[in-house]
């Protein structure tokens, strides 16, 4: 592949990550029947659908026509229309869409672009139109389209990402760590990344990138973030007073890169590939674009398992394919949802850009499995398949802008000196339950 293909693939890989953060303010519509969602499945597959991405062309216009001109060769009779929507003005085109039931037959969104609709009654409840489809995709991808305190789900689950660790393995070896051993929990995190502080000079231990990893991290750790109907904020427990101290001290000892608590993601990824930072929490498909940007830190870097607490879950963030109530031809966009998102289908996407697959079947390919050819991209695979199994979309979709905003800003007083963990705590739940419950 040259460089300029390398390039245009890295950032589109990069691109795909940012789709997975995406959010959707709710909006008024109208609910669909019962007898509607359990009859949609019923109909004769024909006829025209249209088809709707998130900022997939070009880079995968040959796959996705692919699969499209296949579904309409085994379906005679049927045509999709695929449309493309950019990532900006995104948001508000959906909304309006939805507003208007004018929303495509089939539309790509994640559980935060979903559930404010999906609350209203604006898509097919999968569990009542295909309940037999439901256990031959990864529970917690499947689990990630419902609405809390509710039954059913509503989104096909297509591409994944899955977190790893990433590692400078020539930063641990100065620092006297074990280069083949790289942290699995908090503890050991903290305490790789205090050492490499200690004995690595100018390079910080890691990044907090607050804004992309406190919520999720806390989760991780087994705090309840929210109540079961996912009406109130729960996350001021002492085992989160305690991880809140623990990155103040971090911040404090200078682990933490002095200016990064303003920091997101991005600015972590930078940091990495400048060789300012040891570790790097992050999706596996970030080892391409440290390979383009970085070569010499991507010879050195190597992957270990996601950060958890002790046994504690893994996360995984989850698009997905959704059928409206307002479709006028459900049988056959539900028909090809599934096409879009079966193993098959899944796997040749997986081979073009670092996602993972969300039916189960397809995780049980080689290509997941096998890592024997010793490479740092198949290791990081291997490792994110092998998670999937017991991942959940750890981040409830409430923890829009506004709540991180507000919860954000508490921690950042915290590891200032500013609050305390437990008054920071205290008022970014409270603030956070006064703009969840508006």
């Amino acid at each position: 592949m040259g460089a300029q293909s390398m390039k245009k693939f890295s950032t589109t890989a990069l691109a795909l990550s940012s789709v997975f953060v995406l959010g959707l303010t709710g909006c008024g519509l109208n609910s669909g029947s019962d007898s509607a969602e359990a009859n949609a499945a019923e109909g004769e597959v024909k006829g025209e659908i249209t088809f709707s991405t998130l900022q997939l062309k070009p880079t995968f216009t040959d796959y996705i026509e692919g699969v499209i001109d296949d579904f309409e060769a085994e379906h005679p009779g049927t045509t999709v229309k695929w449309i493309d929507i950019p990532f900006e003005g995104a948001q508000e085109k959906i909304s309006t869409d939805a507003q208007a039931d004018s929303l495509p037959d089939v539309v790509n969104l994640n559980p935060n672009f979903a559930q404010p609709l999906e609350e209203q009654g604006a898509f097919v409840n999968l569990e009542k139109a295909v309940p037999d489809l439901k256990d031959t995709y990864v529970e917690g991808a499947w689990d990630a389209f419902k609405v809390p305190g509710e039954e059913g789900s509503y989104g096909f689950p297509w591409y994944l990402s899955s977190e790893v660790t990433m590692y400078n393995k020539a930063m641990f070896e100065k620092a006297g760590l074990d280069p083949e051993q790289p942290p699995a929990t908090y503890e050991e995190l903290f305490n790789a990344a205090r050492t490499i502080k200690e004995k690595g000079g100018d390079i910080h231990g890691m990044h907090p990138a607050l804004e992309n990893r406190f919520i999720p991290d806390l989760a991780r750790l087994g705090v309840p973030l929210m109540n079961e109907d996912g009406t109130e904020w729960t996350f001021n427990t002492p085992e989160a007073e305690a991880y809140v101290q623990e990155l103040a001290d971090l911040y404090k000892d200078g682990v933490f890169p002095s200016d990064s608590l303003t920091q997101d993601h991005s600015k972590e990824t930078e940091a990495y590939q400048a060789g300012q930072i040891a570790l790097f929490p992050s999706g596996a498909n970030f080892l391409s674009i440290i390979e383009e940007n970085a070569p010499d830190i991507a010879k050195a870097t190597d992957v270990g398992p996601q950060i958890t607490g002790d046994g504690g879950p893994t996360n995984v963030s989850v698009m997905g394919l959704l059928v409206p109530e307002s479709s006028d031809n459900k049988a056959t966009a539900l028909e090809f949802a599934e096409y879009m998102t079966n193993a098959e289908n899944q796997l040749e996407f997986s081979k073009i850009v670092t996602i993972f697959p969300s039916v189960t079947e397809a995780l049980e390919d080689p290509y997941f499995t096998d890592d024997s050819d010793g490479t740092v991209e198949s290791k990081a695979r291997r490792i994110a398949a092998e998670q999937l199994e017991n991942a959940r979309n750890l981040v409830p979709v409430q923890f829009d802008d506004r709540v991180k905003s507000a919860v954000i800003g508490k921690i950042q007083l915290a590891l200032n000196g500013e609050l305390t963990a437990s008054e920071a705590l205290d008022q970014a739940v409270a603030e956070a339950n006064a703009i969840t419950g508006k």
